[in-house]
């Protein structure tokens, strides 16, 4: 990795990192959903630096575009009363932090005693590259990948209706 590409994503680390913990700490909801998508943008920044273009294709996609809008929609939708007084100051911060630090020890402490986990069982099969995913996703498995659009459409739409409160005809 050159040390523009290690800027680069020290950079994009830090945004996804911060905006996570704006999702957490802020104290307005729609600000948490907008941190959200720019937690998942910087993420699809970091696949980028990976080399993993369908992942970062997907992360935007699916999660910073798709994800994000639905969260925001439901949040507008089912808002009642003031966004500014939508989440109360909670008096359990601090034992949150805690179980929060214990787990990233715990995780840390397995992953870094474990020495097993960074020999790969086989070598990397060759493919698998945007382009031979994109075929196969537009050609093979069309029907599949329309289905699954027409019913994430049909699922909004219903959540949509359940939240506006639906009218009952009679």
């Amino acid at each position: 990795m050159s040390t523009m590409a290690t800027i680069v994503f020290f950079i994009f680390a830090i945004i996804a990192v911060a905006s996570a913990w704006g999702v957490v700490t802020s104290k307005n909801i729609v600000h948490s959903a907008f941190f959200l998508a720019l937690s998942f943008a910087g993420v699809a920044v970091l696949y980028v630096l990976l080399n993993a273009e369908y992942l970062a294709a997907v992360q935007l996609l699916v999660y910073a575009g798709a994800i994000s809008i639905m969260v925001i929609f439901a949040v507008m939708l089912t808002l009642r009363g003031d966004v500014a007084v939508s989440s109360p100051v909670t008096k359990k911060w601090t034992q949150g932090a805690l179980v929060g630090s214990l787990v990233f020890i715990v995780l840390a402490l397995v992953i870094l005693t474990n020495s097993d986990w960074r020999i790969l069982a086989m070598p990397a099969l060759a493919g698998g590259t945007t382009v031979e995913l994109s075929k196969l996703l537009l050609t093979w498995y069309m029907v599949p990948f329309e289905a699954a659009a027409i019913l994430i459409t049909v699922a909004l739409i219903g959540a949509v209706i359940i939240a506006k409160g639906g009218h009952e005809s009679k």
